[in-house]
């Protein structure tokens, strides 16, 4: 018999076997996932999922594009090709650092900034979606233990 993606039996998730690598990154992509859908539908059609390893917390305003590369776990050239698409679309501009040789900076545009405002919004209506499910002591306790994960070793 040969296996296609029609006769394969459907693979089955036990989600107590889950180990902790896959239970942050499915709500992580998820999160991902709404802000580019809703940014698309604010008008930020040219946003895609790929945008989001430079529309991360902590701002990409007034960074090297080394340190963008480094926080998304990327290469420089990688980073610097994402950097061109957004730069191409009218999110950023990269100028010279003053004083430091040839390194650059990125600089949201008008239109950069209006889009992670707008993804600041989309991730408080996201935060309120959660506490409506979760709970809100439940949502509470789950913001406290990432920011204890957050502020310890565990992520260094």
């Amino acid at each position: 018999m040969t296996f296609s993606k029609e006769n394969l039996p459907p693979k089955v998730i036990r989600t107590k076997e889950m180990l902790i690598g896959a239970l942050l990154r499915a709500p992580a992509y998820a999160i991902h996932r709404r802000i580019i859908r809703d940014l698309n539908a604010a008008g930020f059609k040219e946003l895609s999922l790929p945008h989001m390893a430079v529309f991360r917390y902590p701002s990409p305003d007034g960074e090297r594009p080394s340190v963008l590369a480094e926080r998304a776990g990327m290469s420089k050239q990688a980073m610097n090709r994402l950097l061109g698409s957004l730069e191409e679309l009218g999110y950023l501009v990269r100028s010279d650092a003053p004083d430091e040789g040839r390194a650059r900076i990125v600089h949201f545009t008008k239109r950069g900034h209006a889009s992670y405002a707008k993804a600041i919004e989309i991730l408080r209506d996201i935060e309120r979606d959660w506490v409506a499910v979760l709970g809100p002591r439940n949502f509470a306790k789950l913001k406290e233990i990432l920011f204890r994960v957050w502020e310890s070793p565990l992520i260094r």
